[in-house]
C-alpha cells in the first residue's frame, strides 16, 4: 500500500466517523421527548410528529429534513429542545415538492422555545423563496412561558410567524394547516390565516384563551371541547374547514388537497438526463483530510459529484485558488464556485496557499457569478475557506477592492445560491463564498466543518495575547504552566463554537449532511428553488 493510499484510508476512517456520530446523534434527536411521551401520544390516538410526516409525504420518498440539530445542547436547564421542537422539510406529497412543518408535542407538549420560533420563520423562509406549498402540522400549547421575552416581541419573534402568513396569501403560495392537538392563544391565527384549515376530532381544539384563561378572565366555566373542539369550530363558528375522524383520514385529506393544486410559473432552470460521476462517488470520504490545514485537490472531489465527472473550467489558469466550472448535477446545470485546497504557483512565480482568497481568484469568481445570473444558471458554493490573504503585498495590491467585488456579485446574485461547508468557513471567505448572511436558499455543512471568525489556533492565541497583555497592565505576570493553560482553555472553548453542530443549532446551517448525499440536497435544493421565477440581476457599483 502505497503512502497515499493510506492518507487516503485515514481520512476516510475520520470522516466515516464523524457520520457514524452524526447518525447517532440523530437518532436520539429522532426519539423527541422519548419514549415515555411518544406512548402517551399513541394512547391519546395520536401520531408522533415524525409518524404524520411519513403519512403525509409520498411512499418511499426522500424527505429533507431542515434544522434537525436545532436547539442541539442548548436550553439543558429547562431540559433541552430536541430538533427545536418541530419537525421541518421538503418532501413530496403527491408528486409535488412542499414544506412540511409539524410540532412535536413530545417536546414540553409542542411549546415553542426561542429556536422554534426561528427554526418555523425559516421554513416559512423557504416556501416563500422558492414558492413553494407550506403544510403545517399543528400540536402545540403555545409560547414556552418562562422564555417568553426572548419569543414574543421582536421583529423576528413569534408574531412574524402570522405576518408571514399573510405575505404568503398575498404571494399566492398554497397554505394548508391541520390542526392535529392543541392550538392556543396567538398560535390560534396560524391555521387560521392559512389557506384551508382542518381539525382532527377528539384530540384538536382552537382558541385564543383556553378554559383555565377563560375562567380566570371572566368567571366563565367551560370544557376545551366545547369552546374549541372540532364540532364546535366546524359546525358552530366555522373558522375549521373540514373535520377530520383520526390523523391518518385528516393527512389523507391534505395529499387529496395538494393533489388538486394547479400549475404556477417556474424559473426554467436547464436539466438534462442525470447521469450518475464516473469517478467512484464513495472515494469523497478519503479526500478531505484528517487535518484541516493539509491541501488536497478540490477538483477531485468535485469529479465524484458532478454528472459524468465532466467539469468546464472558467479562467483555469487564472485566480486559481479559486475553482469556477460549469458542470451538471443530477442532470441540473449548475455554476461552481469552489475553494481549491492546492498549494499553487502563479505564472509570475508566486506561491499561493490553497483555501486563501487572493485578488486574481476574487476576480474571477466574481466575472463568473455574474455571468452566471446572466444565463440564468444556479450557483454551487463549496466552502474551505480560511479567508482573504493579508500583508502588505495583498493591501498594496487591493485585495479589499477585489473582495469587495465578489461580495458585491454574490450580495446581488438573484439565481439560486446552494452552500455547501465541506471544510473551513472562516472569516471574510464566508462571506465571500456565501454564507449564511448572504441569502443562500439553502446551505449545508459536512460533519468535519469549521465556521469562525478564524481557526482555533489562530484565536485562541490572539485572544491569550489580549488577556495577558491586560493583565501586564495590573503588573501581574503568568507563568509559562498558567500561560498553557489559559490558552488550552480559551482553545477548547471556541473550538466548540466552530463545530457544524454549534452552527446547526442555530441554524447557522440548515442540516448536516452525510457527504455522500451531496448530491441529493444540490439537486433537491435546485428543483425547490426552480418553482420561483428569477429576479432580474443588477450588480450595482464595482470598485475596479
Amino acid at each position: 500500500m502505497t503512502k497515499e493510499e493510506l492518507e487516503r484510508g485515514k481520512n476516510e476512517d475520520h470522516l466515516k466517523l464523524l457520520v457514524s456520530r452524526m447518525e447517532f446523534r440523530l437518532e436520539k434527536i429522532h426519539q423527541g421527548g422519548g419514549k415515555a411521551k411518544i406512548e402517551k401520544e399513541h394512547s391519546l390516538g395520536k401520531l408522533t410528529a415524525r409518524e404524520r410526516v411519513n403519512h403525509l409525504i409520498d411512499p418511499d420518498s426522500y424527505f429533507m429534513e431542515i434544522g434537525a440539530f436545532a436547539g442541539f445542547e442548548m436550553y439543558e436547564e429547562h431540559g433541552g429542545c430536541p430538533a427545536g421542537g418541530v419537525v421541518v422539510g421538503i418532501g413530496y406529497v403527491r408528486g409535488r415538492q412542499c414544506v412540511i412543518v409539524a410540532n412535536d408535542a413530545t417536546v414540553k407538549a409542542g411549546a415553542w422555545f426561542p429556536i422554534t420560533g426561528k427554526k418555523n420563520l425559516r421554513a416559512q423562509e423557504i416556501a416563500m423563496e422558492n414558492r413553494l406549498p407550506i403544510i403545517y402540522l399543528v400540536d402545540s400549547a403555545g409560547v414556552y412561558l418562562p422564555m417568553q421575552d426572548e419569543i414574543f416581541p421582536d421583529k423576528e419573534h413569534f408574531g412574524r410567524i402570522f405576518r408571514n402568513n399573510a405575505r404568503m396569501s398575498s404571494m399566492g403560495i398554497p397554505q394548508i394547516a391541520a390542526i392535529m392537538g392543541s392550538c392556543v392563544a396567538g398560535g390560534a391565527y396560524l391555521p387560521i390565516m392559512s389557506d384551508e384549515a382542518l381539525i382532527v376530532d377528539g384530540t384538536g381544539s382552537i382558541f385564543l384563551a383556553g378554559p383555565y384563561l377563560v375562567k380566570a378572565a371572566i368567571g366563565e366555566d367551560i370544557d376545551k371541547e366545547t369552546l374549541g373542539g372540532a364540532r364546535t369550530t366546524a359546525e358552530i363558528s366555522g373558522i375549521t374547514d373540514y373535520r377530520m375522524p383520526d390523523d391518518p383520514t385528516c393527512l389523507s385529506t391534505i395529499r387529496d388537497l395538494v393533489d388538486k393544486l394547479g400549475t404556477f410559473p417556474k424559473a426554467g432552470f436547464d436539466r438534462a438526463e442525470p447521469r450518475l460521476p464516473k469517478e467512484n462517488p464513495s472515494e469523497i470520504f478519503g479526500i478531505v483530510p484528517e487535518n484541516s490545514a493539509k491541501p488536497y485537490s478540490m477538483t477531485e472531489l468535485l469529479r465524484r459529484i458532478v454528472d459524468d465527472s465532466e467539469l468546464t473550467f472558467y479562467k483555469k489558469d487564472y485566480g486559481k485558488t479559486i475553482i469556477c466550472a460549469y458542470a451538471r448535477i443530477d442532470g441540473w446545470s449548475v455554476g461552481i464556485v469552489a475553494n481549491n485546497r492546492e498549494v499553487v504557483r502563479t505564472p509570475k512565480g508566486e506561491m499561493q496557499v490553497g483555501g486563501v482568497i487572493y485578488s486574481d481568484s476574487a476576480d474571477k469568481a466574481a466575472r463568473f457569478i455574474m455571468n452566471c445570473n446572466q444565463k440564468k444558471i444556479p450557483l454551487v458554493f463549496l466552502h474551505d475557506v480560511t479567508g482573504f490573504m493579508v500583508g502588505s503585498r495583498s493591501e498594496h495590491g487591493g485585495i479589499i477592492k477585489d473582495g469587495a467585488k465578489m461580495v458585491n456579485a454574490v450580495a446581488n446574485s438573484t439565481v439560486p445560491k446552494i452552500s455547501i461547508v465541506v471544510g473551513n468557513s472562516y472569516g471574510a471567505g464566508n462571506y465571500a463564498m456565501c454564507g449564511k448572511a448572504y441569502d443562500p436558499r439553502f446551505i449545508f455543512a459536512w460533519p468535519n466543518a469549521k465556521i469562525a471568525v478564524m481557526g482555533g489556533e489562530q484565536a485562541a492565541k490572539t485572544l491569550l495575547q489580549i488577556q495577558t497583555a491586560g493583565l501586564k497592565a495590573k503588573w501581574q505576570q503568568l507563568s509559562p504552566e498558567d500561560e498553557a493553560h489559559l490558552l488550552h482553555d480559551i482553545k477548547s472553548k471556541y473550538e466548540r463554537q466552530t463545530t457544524p453542530y454549534y452552527a446547526a443549532a442555530r441554524l447557522w446551517v440548515d442540516e448536516i449532511i452525510n457527504p455522500a448525499d451531496t448530491r441529493r440536497a444540490i439537486s433537491m435544493s435546485i428543483e425547490a428553488a426552480d418553482n420561483a421565477p428569477v429576479e432580474k440581476f443588477n450588480v450595482g457599483v464595482f470598485q475596479v
